[in-house]
């Protein structure tokens, strides 16, 4: 079942993107949709993105290399470059865009967004299911207008990142009834 709005909560720790969410699934298997790029193909993204590309080193300083393809636009490109893996309780990356070749690149909509994004993803065990939550913060490295269009595109963020785990949601339990 895709999260409702009562299992969404976003917050603002020292203007840090924090966004939690409770799904109905194990703590391994939220990891593992998270760590298997055959897996991440049936969810990633914002709605009305489809995974056309993806490849994945899962180990600190490997990489999550994918391609996104929009119904109206070519492909975007993204990377995760993994500082720390801890199985199955968090996921630790910088975030950002790339090209298709892997280096990265600008926002392609927006030439302020932050080159680089620290992620943060803790999977905790919750009464039947999982506490996720997502901590986007800010590179020391941005400059101050990259910090201010950050910021500023916090509904945005929520926006897609609620999206993204509505498909999330969908395919765990998608695959939790196959399994069945």
């Amino acid at each position: 079942m895709p999260p409702g709005n009562d299992d969404l909560h976003e917050e603002s720790v020292d203007r840090d993107f924090v966004l939690t969410s409770v799904l109905e699934a194990p703590r391994e298997l939220v990891f593992k949709v998270f760590t298997d790029p055959a897996h991440m193909t049936h969810w990633w993204g914002p709605k009305g993105y489809t995974v056309v590309a993806a490849t994945m080193d899962l180990r600190p300083g490997g990489i999550y290399h994918y391609g996104l393809k929009g119904r109206d636009c070519g492909t975007m490109w993204g990377k995760f470059v993994y500082r720390e893996i801890v199985a199955p309780e968090r996921l630790v990356f910088v975030n950002s865009f790339s090209d298709e070749a892997g280096n990265t690149t600008r926002h392609p909509m927006s030439p302020t967004w932050p080159l680089e994004l620290l992620s943060t993803i803790t999977f905790d065990e919750q009464a039947g299911g999982t506490l996720l939550t997502i901590h986007w913060t800010v590179l020391p490295s941005a400059t101050e207008q990259e910090r201010q269009t950050f910021h500023a595109a916090n509904a945005g963020m929520r926006h897609g990142w609620t999206g993204t785990l509505d498909q999330l949601a969908a395919y765990l339990a998608e695959i939790q009834c196959k399994t069945k």
